[in-house]
């Protein structure tokens, strides 16, 4: 029952960490915390439920168009709508991402109705390891984050674009300074978190069911690990994801499983009262 519980505290774990570090990210280089990756999520998985489910193409293709999707709504809505708003407070970019999920998540509704739909996949029974169960879209959602984390770290370590964004997320004046171009870093990230997002809808949609609020139903948990990782640390969002996974699961040995979605709520509020900025995070020095 416990290695079972396990692997079902870093399923969802994995389901958690892509979408986190695309937070992480995005509140790094960007400044603010957008509250908007629900709906990106939910662009992404509607995406790929439409070319596998109405164009009848494989899943690894509507993985694709997944990614495509998320980068070209997180890339636009960060031109169209918080590029004009950069100057505001924090706080205000904050509340317009919330309003920007449900603008995406009512078009989604629109588009494709309010009911619950799924993926164009056979049937089949559960692998089981000695004595834990685990379906093969399980191990691709597992696959995707693990691929996910390496190629992130590698982006950040060994590219000159992943040197130019942690500068960027360290001090942005001293890093235009030294010759770095702020606007092409963003527009980097903007693309590369999004096409995260998109991953993440199809991850999304093979674990739990397709529809319109799928997005909004994850962003505690997302915003739980990056906050407890130490929100703008990628390595601390993977971190957090873990965390938060493990502890969502186990939290069903006391509590009915209804009661999961609290754990993130209850998580973020004993860290900001014990380690306001998280467990991987740098303490910010004011003047």
């Amino acid at each position: 029952m416990t290695a079972q519980m396990i692997v079902n505290g870093l399923i969802s774990a994995a389901l958690i960490a892509p979408p986190a570090v695309a937070f992480s990210m995005l509140f790094g280089i960007l400044r603010f915390p957008n509250f908007a990756i629900g709906g990106y999520i939910t662009v992404g998985v509607f995406a790929a439920y439409a070319i596998n489910v109405q164009f009848g193409l494989p899943l690894w293709l509507a993985s694709l168009g997944a990614m495509l999707a998320g980068s070209v709504v997180v890339w636009a809505s960060d031109q169209i709508i918080f590029r004009p708003m950069r100057a505001s407070a924090p706080v205000t970019l904050l509340v317009v991402s919330i309003a920007l999920t449900f603008v995406l998540e009512h078009s989604v509704r629109l588009i494709f109705g309010a009911d619950v739909k799924g993926f164009d996949l056979p049937l089949e029974r559960p692998l089981v390891f000695g004595g834990v169960h685990v379906t093969r879209p399980q191990l691709y959602l597992i696959g995707a984050a693990v691929l996910v984390v390496i190629i992130t770290h590698l982006l950040l370590t060994r590219t000159r674009l992943g040197k130019a964004m942690r500068a960027m997320a360290d001090n942005p004046q001293l890093a235009e300074v030294r010759g770095i171009r702020s606007v092409l870093v963003r527009i980097a990230v903007t693309l590369y978190c999004g096409a995260l997002l998109g991953i993440s809808g199809v991850s999304a949609g093979l674990d739990l069911v397709i529809e319109p609020l799928l997005g909004w139903g994850l962003t505690i948990p997302i915003i739980a690990a990056a906050i407890l990782g130490g929100i703008g640390s990628v390595y601390g969002a993977m971190l957090g994801a873990v965390l938060v996974g493990l502890a969502e699961e186990f939290t069903t040995l006391v509590l009915p499983s209804s009661y999961k979605i609290g754990v993130g709520f209850v998580m973020i509020t004993i860290l900001l009262l014990l380690r306001p900025h998280g467990l991987l995070g740098q303490p910010e020095i004011k003047k």
